[in-house]
């Protein structure tokens, strides 16, 4: 086997949630083009249709599902009747996922609650569906987005902070308990992507100025740019593939060199 075999996923079905969109869509795209057959998840059936169609033409075989990442019995149906349709799953992607810019003071316990659920939850709820399947198998792959805010706290996200830095223990834990029967879990840790969540902190001021919190990313950031979904393609091609056999509990951050960064002197 050539490195470049270790790379493939050919023959590989790869579960991804939320990959309509953003994100999801990019590392989509790049397990598909890797070989892997593409079953993707939301909870709108027009933007389930749209993310068909673009990945069908793209040249993707991939084939979406509505579901609810927080209810489990939901999950648990989707994953079974993925399983009946294209056989185990091998490579899970926990992509979906919120973010509710409040300062903490001013959020209800019931808006932390919902970020939890959907950062957190459910994230431990399809994997707990698809687990068995791995162990059964002999393998898999379980790839959890994670953020830098798995590391970092600011001001306004708190509940987004709380449930990437609890994935990031979640990430741990599952390559705790389930290394033993060949299964993979990691995290990739991305810094601020220029998508459709992030486009408000992008918008140019009325006199045309970059928004202060756009100044304030690219002073921190080595790269002097943004990242784009397309940046994260890579890292998702090697923790979903075999080349990463003996990575396991890892995090890897995709930053553009954000976190080793202390800023420059003013």
């Amino acid at each position: 086997m050539t490195i470049l075999d270790r790379f493939s996923l050919e023959g590989k079905v790869a579960l991804v949630t939320g990959g309509c969109y953003g994100i999801g869509y990019a590392i989509g795209k790049a397990l598909g083009q890797a070989g892997a057959t593409i079953i993707f998840n939301g909870r709108n059936q027009q933007r389930l249709e749209k993310a068909g169609a673009d990945y069908e033409a793209d040249g993707i075989q991939a084939k979406g599902f509505q579901c609810d990442v927080t209810d489990e019995r939901a999950v648990t149906d989707f994953v079974d009747e993925v399983s009946r349709e294209f056989g185990t799953i091998d490579i899970l992607v926990n992509n979906a996922g919120i973010i509710k810019r409040t300062p903490m003071c001013d959020m209800s316990a019931e808006e932390f609650r919902q970020v939890i659920d959907i950062d957190l939850n459910g994230p431990f709820i399809m994997s707990k569906a698809v687990i068995p399947g791995m162990i059964k198998k002999g393998h898999g792959k379980i790839i959890n987005v994670c953020s830098m805010m798995s590391e970092l706290g600011r001001e306004t996200v708190s509940a987004y902070a709380a449930a990437k830095g609890g994935l990031k223990m979640l990430t741990k834990n599952i390559a705790s308990e389930y290394g033993p029967y060949h299964i993979q879990c990691n995290g990739i840790g991305p810094g601020y992507i220029a998508t459709p969540q992030t486009a408000p902190l992008r918008e140019r001021q009325e006199d045309g100025s970059r928004h202060p919190f756009d100044s304030f990313i690219l002073s921190k950031t080595p790269a002097k740019r943004w990242g784009t979904p397309e940046d994260l393609m890579g890292a998702a091609v090697f923790l979903a593939s075999d080349a990463s056999n003996f990575v396991n509990g890892h995090i890897l951050y995709v930053d553009g060199g954000i976190l080793a960064y202390i800023g420059r002197q003013p």
